[in-house]
């Protein structure tokens, strides 16, 4: 539950505050009558972020074992690299994100409605359907579809809340530290996510060392116990977890982490001689 609670908040939150912007830009540039384009595509982008998790839930049912093995594994790498581009890119891009909708915005307005709502789409859709990847893979680590899904249902409704809150200026919150830490949460519930498509790669004979464990520990702890789900879920941990498992999650993490809250690089300054 916590673990999808945490990825619909941020990447529900993202999404809220594109769409906040870009009706923003409508109402102070008095085209309010546009509004009904841009939710055209909003629309069709939750829609088709909706149907692609629907496809990934669809397609791993009908998978034989092996083939599910296969299709969890690759769906968790792909996953993990697509939330890992959207943290960094995220972070790179937040201070000029503003400006760079508005630009978008003014070039889609001067092609037509069709061009406004196509703009909205493609800016909702690419959280939409990253997001819903993520938490596919995320699901399929947790185990336990109940409160995983109360999770994604509780982040989103808070996600929305915050968006018309913040678009309607009734809530202030510091939104560099929450894109800071909540980029942290998802870098170590992505090196959960990492884990496990190691384990199914194990499982299906891609990679070495199925049963070489660190740990087991199902003997008084088991797999479907609340405990075990909680934490498979946060931190990726597992009841069994193999050399190969452990050593890519601490990698993935040790790295990834020292990258992403490494300070940015400011520009010197530039020494101009003067001659007399």
């Amino acid at each position: 539950m916590t673990s999808t609670f945490i990825i619909a908040l941020r990447e529900g939150l993202e999404a809220s505050l594109i769409v906040g912007i870009l009706v923003a830009y409508l109402v102070k540039t008095d085209r309010r009558h546009q509004l009904r384009a841009l939710w055209t595509g909003v629309f069709i982008a939750v829609v088709a972020s909706l149907g692609f998790g629907a496809f990934l839930s669809y397609t791993s049912t009908e998978l034989s074992p092996r083939g599910e093995e296969l299709f969890a594994g690759t769906t968790s790498f792909i996953a993990v690299g697509f939330v890992t581009w959207m943290i960094f890119w995220m972070k790179r891009t937040a201070r000029g994100l503003r400006a760079e909708l508005h630009t978008k915005a003014e070039s889609a307005l001067m092609a037509g409605p069709v061009a406004l709502a196509l703009a909205a789409f493609f800016a909702v859709a690419r959280e939409g359907l990253e997001t819903s990847l993520f938490l596919y893979t995320n699901f399929k680590t947790v185990g336990a579809v109940s409160t995983a899904t109360l999770g994604l249902i509780l982040g989103l409704g808070l996600a929305v809340a915050l968006g018309i809150g913040i678009y309607k200026s009734a809530i202030k919150i510091d939104l560099g530290k929450f894109f800071t830490y909540s980029g942290v949460a998802l870098i170590i519930i992505a090196a959960g996510v990492l884990s496990y498509g190691i384990h199914e790669f194990q499982e299906f004979g891609l990679l070495p060392g199925t049963e070489a464990f660190v740990w087991d520990i199902t003997s008084w702890m088991p797999k479907e116990s609340f405990i075990a789900g909680l934490l498979a879920g946060m931190v990726g941990f597992d009841t069994t977890t193999s050399w190969l498992q452990l050593f890519g999650w601490l990698t993935f993490v040790g790295f990834t982490l020292s990258a992403y809250l490494k300070p940015a690089k400011t520009a010197k300054p530039v020494n101009v001689a003067t001659h007399a």
